[in-house]
């Protein structure tokens, strides 16, 4: 763990330290070793489940992807960045990728933990730098609004877990979940015990978004600069997820009765969400709440708690993490070019930019789920889980899987496909650092399909 802690605070140093004109290619350098060496925790040698470095941080197979996924993502988002940012002064740049390497570091030791109530800390830790990135690098005046949301939602769910943890330690003595999953099951069955269980889960749905408190969602993202909305949609939305499974262990005579709603609401949002990405005008909202469905499907694996559904969870959180990144990062590159994020201005682009075509159609592809992507592997076994625990779900997911097929076509035939206006056809061409980082997103996601193990958590 801590071979990829301490190269990620000396970030720091090497971000405000090394000279303005190197700034960009150091700390892009620097990030991407980072991420290499993150990749050894994918050879899994532990029999016990767990590979600890200490007490207090380790990582099993659950943590590990979502590890992994997290120090991916930071060279992409600096290579992302770097031509928006690129005209500020240069001490704001430097706060700028400070933001983004402390990020990065909130959440290794979020995933890390192995405290509960120092993954709560770091989970709230994380707000603190996409609210600044949100609010000082959004691009519209509206970017003040969407960061008191996303602040206000998070916080809101986040303040029942806190008084939830505080009485679970009180009840069995202990936070630490390489001892708790040893400890004797609780006996829930008072009302009492009932808010309890929905305080235990609430701050996750918001984070994840649940359908019904996902509001937070789409405004922040369209507001967040490209490197916050990447984030965002990789990785900042996967905590809920990650929460959600650790926290089920401990809530199991109760999660029978009190899921249902939940359940219910979730596979509703595929549906209600897929319906809105059907009509949207605003090419960053459309991939926002196409967000909010594929998490929708992931909080119905998770919550119906067998081990297809686990497993189907995880594969789809690090599949959509890497592909909804994609997309953001696509949608940035035309934004910078048409100054427009109104999918109707700019149509026929793949007639100037046939290669960025081929990655807009990697990612949409893979955004709908084509076999044989992990995200179908992952859509697939939550699809089959729920359909064995209610044969109706399928009449819900099935609606979902359609609707998703014919937003990410629409997407793709409206901003690719038409009549070139004359209004773009003098737009710059693109350059090798986006070419490199739509292959970066993208060939982890096809190379994924040959090794699949890597990331379906417990159940191999």
């Amino acid at each position: 763990m801590l071979k990829v802690l301490i190269p990620t605070f000396m970030l720091f140093p090497t971000i405000w330290l090394t000279s303005p004109k190197w700034l960009w290619t150091t700390t892009t350098a620097h990030s991407l070793l980072i991420a290499f060496i993150s990749l050894t925790w994918l050879k899994w040698t532990s029999e016990a489940g767990w590979t600890s470095s200490n007490m207090y941080l380790a990582t099993d197979p659950l943590s590990t992807p979502l590890l992994v996924l997290t120090c991916w993502l930071l060279p992409l988002m600096i290579l992302a960045s770097q031509n928006h940012i690129n005209p500020e002064p240069i001490s704001r740049q430097r706060s700028y990728i400070s933001l983004l390497a402390s990020l990065q570091a909130f959440l290794i030791m979020a995933f890390g933990a192995t405290e509960i109530i120092m993954f709560y800390i770091m989970f709230e830790a994380t707000l603190i730098p996409t609210l600044i990135i949100i609010t000082r690098w959004g691009n519209q005046t509206e970017r003040l609004n969407a960061g008191t949301y996303f602040l206000f939602y998070t916080l809101a769910g986040s303040l029942p877990l806190l008084v939830a943890l505080l009485l679970l330690q009180h009840s069995t003595g202990t936070l630490s979940m390489l001892v708790l999953q040893y400890s004797q099951p609780l006996q829930l069955n008072s009302w009492g015990h009932m808010i309890w269980w929905a305080g235990c889960l609430i701050a996750f749905l918001v984070k994840m978004p649940l359908y019904g408190v996902h509001l937070w969602l789409p405004k922040a993202h369209v507001e967040a600069p490209v490197a916050g909305s990447m984030v965002l949609a990789a990785v900042l939305l996967k905590l809920g997820g990650y929460g959600m499974m650790r926290m089920m262990v401990m809530l199991d005579p109760l999660s029978k009765e009190l899921a249902y709603p939940f359940i219910i609401l979730a596979l509703w949002g595929i549906i209600m969400t897929g319906s809105i990405c059907l009509r949207q005008t605003d090419l960053k909202s459309l991939i926002a709440y196409s967000s909010v469905s594929h998490m929708g499907l992931v909080a119905g694996g998770i919550l119906i708690q067998t081990p297809w559904g686990f497993s189907g969870a995880i594969i789809l959180m690090i599949a959509h993490g890497l592909v909804s990144s994609a997309l953001f990062c696509l949608a940035n590159t035309a934004y910078e070019r048409t100054h427009s994020r109104t999918m109707i201005l700019a149509r026929g682009l793949q007639v100037i930019f046939p290669l960025t075509a081929t990655w807009w159609f990697l990612a949409n592809l893979a955004n709908l789920a084509l076999p044989p992507l992990p995200n179908l592997m992952g859509e697939l076994t939550i699809i089959t889980t729920l359909f064995n625990w209610s044969p109706w779900t399928i009449l819900l997911t099935g609606l979902g899987t359609l609707i998703t097929a014919g937003y990410s076509l629409y997407m793709f035939l409206m901003s690719q496909r038409g009549q070139v206006p004359n209004h773009i056809t003098g737009l710059q061409p693109f350059h090798t650092r986006e070419h490199l980082l739509m292959t970066l997103h993208l060939v982890p996601v096809i190379l994924l399909v040959v090794k699949p193990e890597l990331m379906w958590g417990w159940c191999y």
